[in-house]
């Protein structure tokens, strides 16, 4: 679960609500809150919002995004390092048993794309074969991420622009009645509030929710660019040393370090127990 994502989102919420109930009075005054809630004004604006996408965008597609919001309150699944660790444990088994021996390790992976890239290397496809394959699957990847992407900033720009029209759709009924003192206020509710809710939807929710998915997009993007990498060094017989000096050029300076730190500590644990097991054996 991303917290941040959650966060962000109520502390938002319950921001502009504390907000409204405070302003100008000494205490907290729910009848504020109250106030601002106007369900014309929702239907104009969201429901102008979405029927807008609908027309952008083939139902489908904009059905199909609320599998792709999964994405901005989820963790991403894998990380490099952990890639980088696997494919180098693969890489010396195979050096020391032969690819066939991977066989039951790939049964085993939950990574369907590095499953898929490794059996392809065991089936013996060359090199070029497996890199246009799984560069084609990544490039529709991205298309699929993009679609997602689109579509909340397309509601993110409807989002406002509906909050206008329902500005001038409460400015209209204000002017058609004003020796009525009710309709005044009622059309005045209308022709502001849909411009709040329009702002605070398209800058609290969509177009955040739009640079969440960008950001997503882009780390599954590079965890399957270094699954690519790693599978056609497989593939091409590397030894382990250079399996592992390939990928961690993916990693930042810091996340490098962490790893060789890692190696060094799991290193020197396997000599302890290799040098436990040989004394006991005394």
């Amino acid at each position: 679960m991303d917290i941040t994502t959650l966060i962000g989102a109520i502390a938002g919420f319950l921001l502009i609500a504390f907000g409204i109930m405070l302003r100008g009075t000494g205490g907290i005054d729910f009848t504020q809150f109250i106030a601002f809630f106007n369900f014309p004004s929702i239907l104009i604006t969201f429901g102008g919002a979405i029927c807008a996408t609908l027309i952008n965008y083939p139902l489908s597609q904009v059905v199909g995004v609320l599998k792709v919001v999964k994405k901005v309150f989820t963790e991403p699944g894998e990380s490099a390092a952990g890639i980088i660790e696997q494919f180098v444990s693969l890489c010396q088994k195979a050096r020391k048993e032969g690819l066939l021996s991977l066989e039951d390790d790939i049964k085993k992976m939950d990574n369907d794309f590095m499953r898929r890239g490794l059996q392809m290397v065991i089936d013996g496809q060359d090199a070029d074969f497996i890199r246009n394959l799984m560069e084609t699957e990544l490039a529709f990847i991205q298309e699929r991420h993009k679609i997602g992407q689109e579509i909340f900033i397309a509601l993110g720009t409807y989002s406002p622009a509906f909050g206008l029209i329902g500005t001038i759709i409460g400015l209209i009924l204000m002017l058609r009645n004003l020796q009525d003192t009710a309709q005044i206020a009622s059309g005045m509710a209308v022709a502001l509030l849909t411009t709040f809710y329009g702002a605070m939807a398209a800058y609290l929710l969509f177009l955040p929710i739009s640079g969440k998915l960008k950001r997503r997009s882009e780390e599954e993007i590079f965890i399957k660019e270094v699954i690519i990498r790693g599978v056609l060094l497989l593939q091409s017989g590397v030894t382990p040393s250079v399996m592992e000096a390939n990928l961690q050029a993916y990693l930042s300076p810091a996340l490098r370090k962490a790893a060789i730190a890692k190696e060094k500590a799991a290193r020197e644990q396997l000599t302890k127990e290799t040098k436990a097991e040989s004394e006991s054996t005394k």
